[in-house]
């Protein structure tokens, strides 16, 4: 092949209109309804070509265009109050900025705030030795940047907006992908297939991180005995920053160029190598560019190698040893998982992680088979296969899953990595998830919210205060807008409909008929989300003769828009689509039922803001979150959902349905069975009639009130301003400051702690609880309390280095305590020899029968939580 030259041409605009792409340039204009409506009147028809890209139409607008918006005085001033609001924005107060100021703790020593990003106006940041950085695989942002396969992507993208929103000193870190994920289209026999267009990466809002010579900034890691070499790019999102690495260099060899091309695409070999470049390759990147971290937040297991490249460097750079470093990553280290079922989670054969892991190990100066143990549940078993989420959870002081109930389910799930422990208390909290209300919100609805809420909703979208004004919209106005909501969403399916029978080679007749499909009077249903088995998207169609009978009904019809992907390997869910398309194209359903291909954050947005029902079926537990139906409900639909994932805390009688009461069957046929028909009965007998039941003045009232209940009660908890507080306020703050006293002194505090690990951890197998007894008279009262007391032989430790509890509770058919809750006992002072003994008092609230035991085990102030050695001795 001869040698290519390149150029990179950007958008030629006139002075007057450069702060165009300036605004293009920052994700910001993604939930700025006037940016976008700014972009969009430029040319409309290029606006949608373009795949609402401002960059590629700034690049590919007509001169006479240009020249035209230049001399149009009404353009320019709005051109300019967006640019205004831009800087507004990056400039003002934030959350963090002034939870930082009022703090009377040492908050203000560990972040400082700078000036100036650019020239043009400020960002509050914070010094780059109080960074956090925020690992995933994918970023959800817009659909122009289709980096993206779907709910952990969109989830991601959203905290990125949030954590501008509230001025955290955040830095993401992702891959680049050439390919992306994969486009969509159905055959004309319905079946799922695939396309991978290439990304125009010069085209998007993303630019080169350059080194001091004005060339592409690299860095290179170990794979596999040769280097690969990574480059960086850099996504501006409001007040936050992307680093997305990209291994399409010259210096590296063809297969290597295209480990960074295709988003879960390629074999188990191809995942592993974009694992160690997310990971490994994205710390040294940081590194690189001067923004290294004082936390680190992965977001599932796909970059956990980022702990062992931290551990590295810590070892050369701060000269500790391995268990002092691995200590100090772990003390600043956050690990969220999204996956509620053993299958999804990453696994690879030893014999592949000793291929690659050779020499990190011996960088490390441990042994490979150590390395190996990091992702084993059981260290020393060779038939484990290497969990990525298994790295994580032991690299990580805090672990968390998604929802109140995945907390539950995640518990048990990787219980057996502290088996001492009772599978209740498994260090496993939850943040439950949310979404960026303002990214998601129809114009309609954010004119109503500014008119009754007034405008602090956009600011402190978690106040409940501020949604109680909902009460104040009158009914007509919701119903007016819906309407219109409506209506938008029909015109975007009926547009869609036609391009893809179009696509098809379909006749003029059919084509024209799509213009004819779904009523905007009807009660419009909407299923969409990843076409997995157990989201269930067939559930629905369990009994066609009934669903039909519900959807035609002349008096009171129903509609419903469907869409989503399988993934190309995954044939069950290939299936599943083919069997909806079946019912699709019934003759007496067709205008009843439209899928629409190609299911992206564009028709995502449509369908949120236009359905009045969101739907939601999946096989209960395995729905870790959820944020579909969140976005439903800021836009005033209701939504009709099993009780797992999110709506297991969102529902509450009164703002939705919930299809039966949190049941799991042992039998999945029978659980369908059973569900499909609670949810036809919702349907016909509430559903339905609540929707069509209409006053004088045709408005369903009942309806409306339902929806005023369901935006006053999740708004605002299930927003990511509210999460991203959380995990500020309970992950990354605390683990700033731990950081900050562990290193002071040349790390001085770090090594006292790992010094007091060793002597514990050697002498802990000479502790044990000799004796407890309680003074149990023979009538025990509610309100009474009972003295426990225990004798505990601690060798050569002390009553500081332990804690002692009387674990309480009723008891269980096995002769144990269940669900027990701890009682704290105190040394006593007294002590014969290293036999101490300690004391509390159970304080009996209910009557019936309670039992309890003693147990002990090592304890710090400094330990993220109490189980942090996992050494823990019963009586």
């Amino acid at each position: 092949m001869p040698n290519l030259q390149t150029i990179t041409i950007t958008p030629n605009l006139p002075e007057t209109l450069a702060p165009l792409l300036k605004i293009a340039q920052n994700l910001w204009w993604t939930w700025n309804i006037d940016a976008i409506y700014l972009f969009q009147d430029m040319d409309r028809e290029l606006w949608n070509r373009t795949g609402h890209n401002p960059i590629a139409m700034l690049g590919m607008i007509e001169q006479p265009k240009i020249e035209e918006l230049a001399k149009d005085d009404f353009f320019l001033t709005r051109m300019k109050e967006v640019y205004q609001e831009l800087q507004r924005y990056l400039s003002s107060q934030t959350w963090f900025r002034h939870r930082v100021e009022t703090s009377d703790t040492d908050l203000k020593s560990y972040f400082a705030f700078e000036p100036s990003l650019s020239d043009d106006y400020t960002i509050a940041g914070a010094k780059p030795k109080n960074i956090i950085a925020y690992f995933s695989a994918e970023f959800g942002i817009h659909e122009s940047l289709p980096l993206y396969s779907g709910g952990l992507g969109i989830l991601a993208g959203d905290h990125i907006k949030s954590a501008s929103d509230l001025g955290l000193p955040l830095v993401g870190v992702g891959l680049l992908y050439k390919h992306g994920y994969f486009r969509q289209y159905l055959n004309p026999d319905g079946w799922q297939m695939e396309t991978y267009p290439k990304n125009d990466f010069y085209n998007m809002p993303i630019s080169h991180i350059l080194n001091d010579k004005g060339e592409p900034l690299l860095v290179d890691i170990e794979l596999e005995n040769r280097r690969v070499f990574i480059q960086a790019w850099s996504m501006l999102v409001g007040r936050v920053e992307i680093i997305m690495l990209d291994t399409d260099v010259p210096q590296n060899t063809p297969n290597d160029r295209k480990i960074t091309s295709y988003l879960y695409g390629g074999g188990l070999e191809t995942r592993l190598q974009q694992e160690i470049i997310l990971g490994m390759g994205g710390m040294q990147m940081l590194n690189a560019i001067g923004k290294c971290p004082t936390v680190c937040h992965m977001n599932e297991g796909h970059s956990a190698f980022s702990a062992l490249e931290r551990v590295a460097c810590l070892m050369e750079r701060e000269k500790l040893s391995f268990e002092e470093a691995l200590e100090a990553v772990r003390t600043t280290s956050v690990f969220t998982t999204h996956t509620p079922v053993p299958a999804g989670i990453d696994r690879f054969p030893s014999d592949m992680i000793r291929r690659y892991f050779g020499n990190t190990a011996a960088r490390l100066g441990i042994n490979i088979e150590t390395l190996l143990g990091m992702g084993r549940i059981h260290p020393s078993d060779s038939n484990e296969d290497f969990c990525m989420a298994v790295l994580a959870i032991k690299t990580a002081s805090q672990t968390n899953g998604v929802s109140k109930l995945h907390g539950e389910v995640s518990r048990r799930m990787w219980a057996s990595l502290w088996p001492n422990i009772p599978s209740h208390e498994t260090p496993i909290t939850h943040i439950t998830n949310g979404i960026h209300t303002l990214g998601w919100l129809s114009s309609e609805m954010a004119r109503l919210y500014q008119r009754y809420l007034g405008y602090r909703w956009i600011d402190e979208p978690a106040n409940h205060s501020i949604w109680k004004r909902v009460d104040n919209i009158p009914a007509f106005e919701i119903w007016r807008a819906r309407e219109r909501m409506v209506e938008t969403l029909i015109s975007f399916a009926r547009t869609r409909l036609k391009r893809q029978l179009t696509a098809k080679g379909a006749s003029g007749l059919s084509i024209k008929m799509a213009d004819e499909v779904l009523d905007p009077e009807a009660l419009t249903i909407g299923f969409a989300r990843r076409f997995a088995t157990y989201k269930r998207a067939t559930l629905i169609f369990r009994n066609p003769e009934r669903l039909a009978k519900i959807l035609t009904n002349p008096e009171r019809p129903v509609q419903i828009i469907i869409s989503g992907k399988a993934h190309p390997q995954d044939k069950y869910g290939k299936e599943l689509i083919h069997q909806v398309m079946q019912f699709a194209n019934m003759p007496e359903l067709r205008n009843h039922i439209v899928f629409i291909e190609d299911y992206d954050i564009e028709v995502a947005r449509h369908l949120v803001q236009g359905v009045d029902v969101w739907l939601n079926t999946p096989l209960r537990p395995n729905e870790a979150s959820g944020t579909s139906g969140m976005k439903v409900t800021a836009n005033g639909g209701l939504n009709l959902s099993i009780l797992d994932g999110w709506w297991v805390e969102g529902y509450k009688g009164n703002n939705g349905w919930a299809i039966g009461a949190g049941e799991e069957y042992a039998d999945p046929q029978m659980q369908d069975e059973i569900e499909s028909n609670l949810l036809y009965e919702l349907l016909e007998n509430s559903v339905v009639p609540t929707f069509y039941n209409r006053s004088q003045n045709n408005l369903p009232y009942e309806w409306i009130e339902m929806v005023k209940n369901s935006i006053k009660t999740v708004c605002p908890f299930f927003n990511t301003n509210r999460m991203v507080e959380e995990y500020a306020k309970n992950f990354y703050l605390p683990n700033a400051q731990r950081s900050n006293v562990l290193s002071k002194q040349n790390w001085n505090e770090l090594k006292k702690i790992c010094d007091w690990k060793r002597r514990v951890a050697a002498e802990w197998p000479k502790v044990r609880i000799l004796e407890t007894t309680s003074k149990n008279n023979s009538i025990t009262k509610v309100g009474d309390r009972v003295p426990v007391r225990a004798r505990v032989e601690l060798g050569v430790l002390t009553p500081d280095d332990v804690r002692v509890e009387a674990y309480i509770g009723r008891p269980g058919e096995r002769d144990e305590v269940e669900n027990g809750q701890p009682l704290p006992l105190l040394y006593t002072g007294e002590n014969q020899g290293t036999v101490y003994n300690f004391a509390g008092n159970i304080l009996c609230l209910s009557s019936g029968q309670i039992g309890y035991t003693v147990r002990c085990y090592p304890y710090r102030k400094e330990f993220s939580y109490r189980f942090e050695m996992g050494l823990l001795t019963w009586w």
